[in-house]
């Protein structure tokens, strides 16, 4: 059997990954069988088992692709001009673009990750990436003068942290909920959270050393 080109096995790694997180959303992770998943990414059993060799090690691929793929956002996010209008948008694209079945999914490895340690290791990971990439966040804003928040940041990006996942959810478990009509008042909630600084009143930035000595020698 003449080998696959590179560019055809992760054709067939994603589409296995898209089949999976179809089926553990659907069926839930012990129902679903490595079978299940073999017959809905037409792939054979031998096949499969090339790219992964168990349902925890599929789990693996798809929490570290969604990890990926929040970092390519989250950097976005943090360089951008506008701050909120960033967040705004990536709260459309979790909150109310994102397919479905992804919530549902995500939703039952939060789940299973009560039962199952290996899952947990691996699901807790990625919540801590997201988590400490806000916090960070927060810390850099505060530390520019661009935001006051009220409460300290580690504070400030647990409750954020709750408030995103509270709308998660409910946009994973009850289909007739309006996200997209919710959120512009949870923008107003979470701006109120994070007090940004108008730009004008914000501190002047320290120049750097270098500069400062030749403006003293002037």
């Amino acid at each position: 059997m003449p080998k696959l080109k590179p560019a055809t096995q992760a054709q067939r790694r994603e589409r296995i990954l898209d089949a999976a997180e179809r089926c553990f959303a659907e069926a839930g992770f012990h129902r679903t069988t490595m079978q299940d998943i073999c017959q809905a990414a037409g792939v054979s059993s031998g096949a499969l088992y090339v790219y992964f060799a168990s349902k925890e090690a599929l789990i693996e691929g798809l929490c570290e692709r969604d990890r990926a793929d929040f970092a390519d956002r989250f950097a976005k996010l943090a360089a951008a001009p506008d701050f909120l209008e960033a967040l705004r948008g990536i709260g459309e694209h979790y909150f109310v673009e994102e397919l479905p079945h992804k919530r549902r999914f995500c939703i039952e490895m939060g789940i299973e990750s009560t039962r199952n340690p290996r899952i947990a290791a691996i699901f807790n990971a990625v919540d801590r990436f997201c988590a400490d990439s806000f916090q960070s966040l927060f810390q850099r804003l505060k530390d520019e003068g661009r935001i006051a928040p009220l409460l300290d940041i580690p504070d400030l990006s647990r409750v954020f942290h709750v408030i995103g996942e509270g709308m998660f959810w409910r946009r994973a478990v009850h289909p007739d909920f309006d996200a997209k009509a919710t959120l512009p008042s949870l923008l107003v909630v979470l701006t109120a959270m994070l007090n940004p600084v108008p730009e004008g009143s914000r501190p002047m930035a320290p120049a750097p050393a270098g500069k400062r000595q030749k403006e003293l020698l002037a």
